[in-house]
């Protein structure tokens, strides 16, 4: 049965999962939901997740929500396919790639959330960014980036010397990030920027980044 996700193309945490999935090179359908319409309130849809929100996954009889746990999943259901990306065969190098999982959605993510809602969230709405919102995060943002410029100093992937989850999960808004005048923070450290390069270089994610199409039309 191929796995069904609910989503949009441009949407990051979508897009989360879409890279996972490429990376596993496991097929899917890609159901649209209509948010302008408010298809995520419908109550079709809060039957598959009560918070309303993409992507929502369906894999037979079971219906998971949270990309962060929808990529885990298709990881660990699909090890033995595409690229390993949670290094199941070492038990060191797997715990590695939880830690950095981790830290991006613990340090990583929180400062770079509130950007991206300012530059492309609050113009869809009709809304001006708040450039005291933007600057404040990026100041965090960039106390992370001194870190990982440090540690990829070390390695060539944050986990270790091998591309794994912990990367790919660093896409979808780094993505999107890039497109602003800010991505100068990322270029302007070098072991940042060479991973970046890297991981954006892989097919699968070319792929996804073709349809992260997110304000180009503002």
């Amino acid at each position: 049965m191929v796995l069904k996700l609910h989503g949009l193309s441009v949407s990051t945490n979508t897009a989360r999962v879409v890279a996972c999935l490429h990376e596993k090179d496991v097929d899917f359908e890609l159901v649209p939901v209509d948010l302008f319409a408010r298809g995520n309130k419908e109550p079709s849809f809060l039957a598959k997740n009560p918070f309303g929100q993409i992507p929502v996954l369906e894999d037979g009889d079971i219906t998971l929500f949270e990309s962060r746990a929808i990529s885990s999943y298709i990881a660990e259901k699909f090890k033995e396919t595409g690229t390993d990306l949670i290094r199941h065969e070492s038990f060191s190098e797997a715990a590695l790639v939880k830690v950095w999982t981790e830290v991006e959605s613990q340090q990583y993510h929180p400062a770079i959330c509130p950007i991206i809602y300012e530059f492309f969230g609050k113009p869809v709405q009709g809304l001006e960014p708040d450039q005291a919102v933007i600057d404040a995060n990026l100041e965090k943002l960039e106390k992370v980036l001194d870190v990982y410029e440090a540690k990829l100093s070390r390695t060539k992937y944050l986990a270790g010397d091998f591309y794994s989850l912990a990367d790919l999960q660093h896409f979808p808004y780094t993505f999107y990030f890039m497109k602003t005048p800010l991505g100068s923070v990322i270029s302007d450290r070098p072991h940042v920027k060479a991973w970046w390069d890297d991981i954006t270089a892989r097919p699968a994610l070319k792929k996804v980044a073709e349809g992260m199409t997110f304000g180009e039309n503002q």
